[in-house]
């Protein structure tokens, strides 16, 4: 006679060891692969004024570099391959106290090119380790660090202000990029309440050929501030693109009040009566606590702007 009972004990054994076995599989493809994977996404965006020639922007964010991280390094220098006209770095760019001369190499020749940048936290702030489960709970992401930063800022933002790019924490620029004239309009980060919006609100100026927004974390209070005051643009990044997904369904979560439609990538974001274009890059690196990526790759992002 069969024992019915053992042949479902070991049925359930094969089952509890396929996805054990899974579950490392996917672990240890999100470590060692895909966190290296890097990628460049390319969009194109019409926003310029009639009879403009196309305008090359390339949208970094999120670095989180650390000296050791050779092969990221030596990927974000190769991107001044694609001579882009105009980059924009929307934060979080080191994760360690030592690697501004590392982000300074892999910069490159982009810091000779127009730019303009705003910081992340983790521009201020070390990381520390966090409990990851704390990511998938709802309720307000904002905080304020207890605790003075820690990190090079200063010297990080002289230095890419020495080569030429512009510094747009809680400011406003103009650029003269390939004859047409950018107005930009940015804040400080938003995820640890330093944004102040009121330093540069305010009408766009109907002169400017194209009027952009830039945040490092896309909170809706300040993207409906950029679209009530007409920028059509805005770019932004903190999110990771969710840094884990879920196949054919995406991510689980923003780390900030958007919803999971607008996590990477461009959408249309509307506020009253007006829209903008607004593209959020999933960045190119993770906290060093927890440093993997799962269906989310490492990007940075060729914007074709082109005539409306």
């Amino acid at each position: 006679m069969v024992n019915r009972s053992v042949g479902s004990h070991r049925t359930l054994g094969r089952i509890a060891a396929a996805i054990g076995l899974t579950g490392a599989a996917c672990v240890t493809y999100a470590a060692a692969v895909e966190v290296r994977w890097f990628t460049l996404r390319r969009a194109t965006v019409p926003v310029l004024p009639r009879g403009s020639d196309p305008l090359k922007v390339l949208h970094v964010s999120d670095l989180h570099l650390l000296p050791r991280q050779h092969r990221k390094i030596d990927w974000v220098r190769s991107l001044s391959g694609l001579e882009p006209d105009l980059v924009v770095n929307t934060g979080d760019n080191i994760a360690g106290f030592d690697s501004v001369p590392a982000l300074l190499t892999a910069y490159g020749d982009l810091l000779d090119l127009p730019g303009v940048f705003v910081f992340g936290s983790n521009d201020y702030w070390s990381p520390i380790l966090k409990n990851p489960a704390l990511y998938l709970l709802p309720g307000d992401k904002r905080h304020i660090v207890p605790r003075s930063p820690d990190l090079p800022f200063e010297p990080m933002r002289a230095a890419f202000t020495e080569r030429g790019w512009t510094d747009l924490s809680n400011a406003k620029a103009t650029l003269k990029v390939n004859g047409l004239r950018l107005d930009f309009a940015g804040v400080d980060d938003p995820h640890v309440m330093r944004d102040d919006y009121a330093a540069v609100a305010g009408p766009v100026d109907a002169a400017a050929d194209l009027s952009v927004g830039i945040a490092h974390a896309p909170y809706r209070r300040v993207l409906d501030a950029f679209v009530s005051d007409g920028y059509p643009l805005i770019l932004a990044g903190h999110t990771h693109g969710g840094q884990l997904a879920v196949p054919f369904y995406g991510a689980l979560v923003t780390n900030c009040d958007i919803d999971t439609s607008r996590v990477k990538g461009l959408t249309t974001y509307g506020a009253g009566s007006r829209q903008a274009q607004l593209h959020v890059s999933a960045g190119l690196g993770t906290s060093p606590f927890a440093p993997v990526r799962f269906c989310c790759r490492p990007e940075a992002t060729l914007l074709t702007l082109t005539a409306r």
